[in-house]
Order: structure tokens, then C-alpha cells, then sequence
């Protein structure tokens, strides 16, 4: 359920997004491109868990035709919109869950440095002698 609403979510975004920045030829190849998908993953078809590559959607300058600044930052934003759509979001409960094993091991390591810390100290001070205990 909470994927088919996360699908859901995605295809809003990408609809809001292709108002801003997209044109209509490829909203037809990525609605079959996501209809596949889905078919796929309701069969259980490998295509559902492997990522397809967008098509580019900057259009290439042709030959000789210079792209001026607000072209190319359009481009940069097109391109920046493309990338985020690769990204696989955490869920919640997965964000919380990899904060919690960060903080952890993060403690771990704090905690098997400052012993060998603590550990070398003494060490140093046995070697060479404590000038405080004269």
C-alpha cells in the first residue's frame, strides 16, 4: 500500500515537474515506460527492480548556434530535475533506521578512540616517566 501511494506521490511530482520543464513526447514514452514497469512488478518481472535510463531532455545545441546564459541555466535545471528523479527517497522509517546505525557506530568508534587514547597516555607515561610524581 505504501509503495503504490509512493508511486502515486512520484507520478505527481514527475507531472508538476514536466509542467515546469518537460514537453509532451516524453510524457507518452515514460507512461509506457512506467506502465511496463508496473505490469512487471505485479508479475514479478525483473524489469521492476531495475532502473531505466531517462531519456535526455535538454535539446543538444546544434552546430554552430551558441546557447546563451538563460539556455544554458534552463539546461543545468533540466539536467538538475533529471538527476533528482534518480534518486531513491527513504522512506520514514528507513531515514530513522540509518540515522539510529550512524549514531551507533559513531559511538562505537568514539569509544575505541578515546580508549586507545587513553591507553597510549599511560603507555607514554610508564615509557618516559611521570614528572609529577618527583
Amino acid at each position: 500500500m505504501a509503495e503504490r501511494r509512493r508511486r502515486d506521490e512520484d507520478a505527481a511530482h514527475e507531472h508538476a515537474n514536466d509542467a515546469l520543464f518537460g514537453d509532451a513526447a516524453d510524457d507518452d514514452a515514460r507512461d509506457e515506460d512506467d506502465l511496463e514497469l508496473s505490469r512487471a512488478s505485479r508479475s514479478g518481472g525483473r524489469a521492476a527492480t531495475k532502473a531505466r535510463p531517462r531519456p535526455e531532455r535538454a535539446r543538444p545545441a546544434r552546430a554552430g548556434e551558441r546557447v546563451g546564459l538563460f539556455g544554458r541555466i534552463l539546461r543545468f535545471l533540466r539536467e538538475v530535475v533529471a538527476e533528482l528523479r534518480k534518486v531513491i527517497w527513504p522512506t520514514r522509517k528507513e531515514l530513522l533506521t540509518y540515522t539510529a546505525v550512524v549514531i551507533v557506530f559513531v559511538a562505537a568508534l568514539m569509544t575505541f578512540v578515546a580508549l586507545l587514547d587513553y591507553g597510549f597516555a599511560k603507555a607514554v607515561l610508564w615509557v618516559f616517566g611521570n614528572p609529577d610524581q618527583d
